[in-house]
């Protein structure tokens, strides 16, 4: 006995182990541990079992099958062959193929428009499927079949889901119109007919795909918002975060096409109350968790509100600067823009942009600019010393835009000249050629500033030092490799050359300046062509100077004999147009063979020395940076800033209107009556209350409190059966009383007509229950 006792207790435990495995097996399975979703990634030669699985029985076959499927299609394999197959399994029961299958048919319906056609129906059915997440995911795969011929059934199935009580359907309805409008434009009327119903939604999950929907189809029907503007504004906060961006836009181009400017005077500012009402439900969102809802937000308030509210914007964009790398290029292209136009507001931050050491290129270059826009007297000294630091990154561009910020510093703050051209001096010695050239840039453009000042307020000092720094350049010409930096050594040399020491006499040739020619003419030929062109042009600025100097003068004909010969058109041609200018000045002309070709035998008019000096020295006396100002003419949001250049899809700003429409035209009946509380109230009851069942009758001591001072119905029955009588005015409410005394004798006298209206008036109660039971399993689904 004890033998089969443990026989049969051995084969239950068998038993029970190979079910645990089959259930471990096929849970396993279901979760992906069994097939890891990577392995359908990896290439096997299983497509013939894919058509075989397809037309199984097991769901888990289809399914697995319908995963090789998707998995060939991220891989760029082409599987239409299948379409036939996975059709059948568009009414699959279970959800995951479903999915599965509507993504399939979304890829290769424009290839298979015959086929796809066939399971047209099955989506019209799934469009009345009490799911509603499948009847979304049928619209959605209606819209996304690219065939102009079920363009009116795809109309159709949107102005059904328009009107559905699910949320999310809705939110797919307005998604597809763009999709349904661009496949065929001549919908265009019916479409916006929809869009106009649906942008009465009270629903923040749908309006703002409505929004999108408004933008695609309709962008210029800003006469549909009229009425829904202060509605729209005041749901701004429930809406979902991508929806939010949409209807901020949208908001913003209406109020400046719509609601006037702002008025700043002596007096104070004036604003709008619709415009007050836009900036007070966007100033919630300014502390959004979303990047691209905070920066929507700014420009609401940056390009709507009075200067007195863009403070506001300051702190939330500072705290989107510890996001990402990513987020944080995109808003310092944003903060760039706002300080250009007013720096006052990010000065007392400048600190939160000095640049870090693991900081892209393309933020350290934000950053510097951003440092030199928001310069001051106050902060210029500190950030004075970043940009040199600044000057050591490895970077040659980085080090290159650090250099030029130092120029720009000297003319922001003048006292600072000094400080800028000790340091760019410095910078000469330094070995990184990169370095050294910017430097040079930079100091001739300051040298050339300061130099050509007026001598009523240019300084006596600084100019003596200016001469020191060009002396010092020219004794440094064999050290500098740069050539656009020897190009403009080369200029300073030639235009602040000469030299006032000797008082009896003629403006003599300063000392150094001989020598850098002789220099640079040894090498000529292997000079840059910037380099040669100076070069031309310093020999030729020296013979006026000093022409009787006979060591100048066969400089000058050497430079200009290799000149005449050179490989460019623009050497040769500089050196015939100055040796031209010389004529007057040398008694021969340079440019002859022989180099004795007699003064008075050339034709064309000559000039005097004082002529060729005024041509040669006074051609450019000031000199203005060429700063980028790429970011001047673009708006906040726009694509332009972030490239460095505009684009096509850029959004344009709308002008403000001088008065802007009436008032009265956004008044709306739900301005006047102030809608129902969300959540009914018991008076006698706690606050976190449970709604009655639809059978319960009500006391008189926890009746509900209705607004305007109603009272609700004591019961389902009165509920339903209540007509217009709120519409009727007080002094009726007597007679009607009278009224209900009489029937209820006449109900008395008349029994069988009594038993008549009860039994209906139970009939009637038991079809309102059923709605209302309907009714709640609708707001449980919109709740979920």
């Amino acid at each position: 006995m004890s033998v089969d006792y443990l026989n049969a207790i051995t084969e239950n435990a068998s038993r029970l182990g190979m079910r645990i495995q089959e259930s471990l097996s096929e849970h396993t399975r279901e979760i992906n541990l069994s097939r890891t979703n990577a392995s359908y990634f990896e290439a096997d030669d299983k497509g013939r079992n894919i058509r075989k699985q397809l037309d199984s029985s097991s769901d888990r076959e289809k399914l697995d099958a319908m995963k090789r499927l998707i998995a060939l299609i991220s891989k760029g394999r082409n599987v239409s062959e299948y379409f036939a197959q996975v059709v059948k399994n568009v009414a699959s029961q279970n959800l995951e193929i479903r999915k599965l299958v509507y993504i399939y048919v979304l890829r290769y319906a424009e290839q298979e428009p015959d086929l796809a056609l066939l399971s047209i129906n099955t989506f019209q059915k799934d469009l009345n499927d009490s799911n509603p997440f499948i009847r979304a995911m049928a619209l959605r795969v209606l819209s996304g079949i690219r065939v102009p011929m079920v363009g009116n059934i795809v109309v159709l199935a949107i102005k059904k889901s328009a009107a559905d009580f699910s949320p999310y359907v809705r939110k797919v309805a307005a998604l597809a119109i763009p999709k349904c409008y661009q496949l065929d434009d001549s919908h265009l009327p019916s479409l916006i007919e929809i869009i106009n119903k649906m942008l009465n939604d009270t629903s923040p999950l749908s309006i703002g795909s409505v929004a999108v929907a408004f933008e695609a189809v309709c962008p210029t029907r800003l006469d549909l918002i009229h009425q829904r503007y202060r509605r729209l504004c005041k749901l701004l906060v429930e809406v979902d975060e991508w929806g939010q961006i949409d209807l901020l836009n949208l908001l913003l181009r209406y109020a400046r096409t719509m609601l006037p400017r702002p008025i700043v005077n002596s007096d104070g500012e004036e604003v709008d109350q619709d415009i007050d009402l836009l900036l007070s439900s966007t100033e919630p969102l300014l502390l959004s968790r979303n990047p691209a809802v905070v920066l929507a937000s700014v420009r609401i308030f940056w390009y709507l509100g009075p200067p007195s509210v863009h403070g506001k914007v300051v702190r939330p964009l500072l705290r989107l600067l510890q996001v990402s790398k990513e987020v944080e290029r995109v808003t310092l292209s944003y903060i760039l823009v706002l300080a250009r136009t007013s720096a006052s507001l990010f000065s007392p931050h400048f600190v939160r942009f000095f640049m870090l050491s693991d900081d892209s290129r393309q933020v350290k270059a934000e950053k510097i600019k951003l440092l030199v826009c928001l310069m001051n007297y106050e902060n210029h000294q500190s950030i004075f010393r970043e940009l040199i630091e600044y000057t050591e990154d490895p970077n040659d561009q980085v080090a290159a835009d650090c250099i030029a910020a130092i120029g720009r510093c000297a003319e922001i703050i003048p006292e600072s000249m000094q400080t800028c051209l000790a340091a760019l001096t410095e910078m000469i010695k330094n070995n990184h050629d990169v370095v050294v050239s910017n430097a040079i840039l930079v100091l001739k453009h300051l040298v050339q500033t300061q130099l050509s000042q007026p001598s009523s307020i240019k300084p006596t000092n600084p100019s003596r030092s200016s001469l020191n720094i060009i002396a010092s350049l020219a004794r440094r010409i064999d050290d500098i490799r740069h050539p656009q930096a020897r190009a403009c050594v080369v200029w300073l040399v030639g235009q602040y050359c000469v030299s006032n020491q000797v008082s009896n006499g003629p403006a003599g040739v300063a000392e150094w300046a001989p020598d850098v020619l002789r220099k640079t003419a040894k090498g000529f030929s292997k000079e840059d062509v910037f380099v040669k062109l100076q070069i031309i042009t310093l020999a030729a600025k020296l013979l006026v100077l000093s022409p009787a100097d006979q060591t100048l003068a066969l400089l000058n004909r050497y430079v200009f004999s290799l000149a005449r010969y050179d490989l460019n058109f623009d050497v040769r041609d500089r050196a015939r147009m100055l040796s031209s200018l010389l004529a007057g000045i040398t008694s021969t002309s340079l440019t002859s063979d022989d180099g004795t070709t007699p003064l008075e035998e050339r034709g064309g008019v000559v000039l005097r020395s004082e002529q060729v000096k005024v041509i040669l020295f006074n051609g450019k006396t000031n000199t203005t940076n060429n700063e980028r100002t790429e970011h001047s003419n673009m708006t906040v949001g726009s694509l332009g800033i972030i490239t460095g250049r505009s684009a096509l899809n850029d959004t344009i700003l709308p002008d403000w209107l001088e008065e802007g429409v009436e008032s009265a035209l956004r008044d709306s009946p739900d301005d006047a009556t102030p809608p129902p509380p969300p959540v009914l109230s018991i008076s006698s009851g706690p606050s976190n209350t449970v709604a009655p069942k639809p059978n319960a009758e009500i006391s008189s001591s926890s009746r509900l409190s209705a607004p305007n001072g109603q009272k609700w119905a004591s019961n389902l029955d009165d509920f339903f059966n209540e007509g217009d009588d709120d519409s009727e005015n007080e002094e009726s409410d007597e007679d009607d009383e009278d009224d209900e005394d009489e029937e209820v004798e006449e109900q008395e006298t008349e029994g069988e007509h009594s038993e008549e209206e009860s039994e209906s008036g139970e009939e009637e109660s038991e079809s309102s229950v059923k709605n209302y039971s309907s009714e709640e399993n609708h707001d449980q689904v919109n709740t979920a």
